[in-house]
């Protein structure tokens, strides 16, 4: 069986063609522009963030003066103290997050019960949702904690606790439950296994792609978090790195260079998380495409 190689070397992005430079040629500045795009905050931040003074106006990918003094002063700025606050509340919250999603999507997607489609459909409704529209009813609720009457002004638990739960992760984990075959679990009923054996051996495993999705988006989605964490802090104490960095912006005696070096703090985990998480998270997406 002859393969056509023109055609092989145009999948692969090659050809031979006289005028194939042209091509080549267009592909190499598109792609380019989109490394400049994507990067070029990146190592903007980077070079600010090491240099003794950098100049807002200037855009340099290169320290002019290079030096640890503004993670020093953003030291002093109580900088690692905000970024503590931070990974309490992403470790704490995605934790949260995945066993609700794990959860409520086994109910959802391998059980059947009267209202099944509209509890699924008010969990969606919750994604509609601006922040804005709940800031208030929200910061009602974590002042006087229904049925107990415990405030969490001022705690960690009041940011963890109103992100234990995303429409996104639910939905993700449903639809994902429901493509795994009923055969598998009809015959660990057969072998003798009870719900949670099921649960946990069976359905969990198989999805782990899917839990590498939830976790690279409820991480982001946690980290990335400003309005809440204000809402429910009492003292700037409590303040997250992403609400302290606003903060330091907005202060006429902090330099650019210490904004800079906490917001290259602030890129460090969530470039953890994916890379942790990279070949589980392609694995979901891929899946994904292939069953739409």
């Amino acid at each position: 069986m002859s393969v056509n190689s023109s055609r092989f070397d145009s999948a692969i992005g090659w050809s031979t063609r006289p005028d194939a430079w042209v091509s080549k040629g267009i592909r190499f500045v598109f792609s380019a522009v989109a490394v400049i795009l994507f990067c070029g905050p990146l190592l903007v931040i980077f070079s600010g963030a090491f240099d003794h003074n950098p100049d807002p106006t200037k855009l340099s990918v290169v320290p002019d003066s290079p030096s640890l003094i503004n993670f020093q002063v953003a030291a002093e700025n109580r900088i690692w103290h905000y970024l503590t606050n931070s990974l309490v509340i992403a470790g704490g919250a995605l934790l949260l997050q995945l066993s609700v999603s794990v959860f409520a999507a086994y109910a959802l997607a391998r059980k059947k019960f009267r209202g099944q489609a509209i509890a699924l459909l008010v969990i969606l409704a919750t994604m509609m949702l601006p922040e804005e529209v709940i800031a208030i009813p929200l910061s009602l609720v974590i002042g006087d904690l229904p049925l107990v009457h415990v405030s969490l002004k001022g705690t960690l638990l009041g940011v963890i606790l109103p992100l234990g739960a995303w429409g996104f992760s639910i939905f993700v984990m449903t639809e994902f439950m429901r493509e795994i075959p009923a055969e598998l679990e009809e015959a660990a009923k057969v072998d003798g296994a009870g719900e949670l054996r099921l649960f946990a051996q069976i359905i969990l495993p198989l999805c782990k792609p899917a839990l590498g999705v939830i976790a690279v988006f409820g991480f982001n989605m946690i980290w990335e978090q400003y309005l809440l964490p204000l809402i429910v802090a009492a003292d700037p104490s409590d303040y997250t790195l992403t609400v302290a960095l606003l903060a330091l912006r907005s202060d006429d005696q902090v330099g650019t260079g210490i904004v800079l070096a906490g917001a290259l703090l602030a890129l460090v985990p969530s470039l953890v998380v994916y890379l942790s998480l990279q070949k589980s998270f392609l694995r979901g997406i891929t899946t994904g495409a292939i069953k739409g």
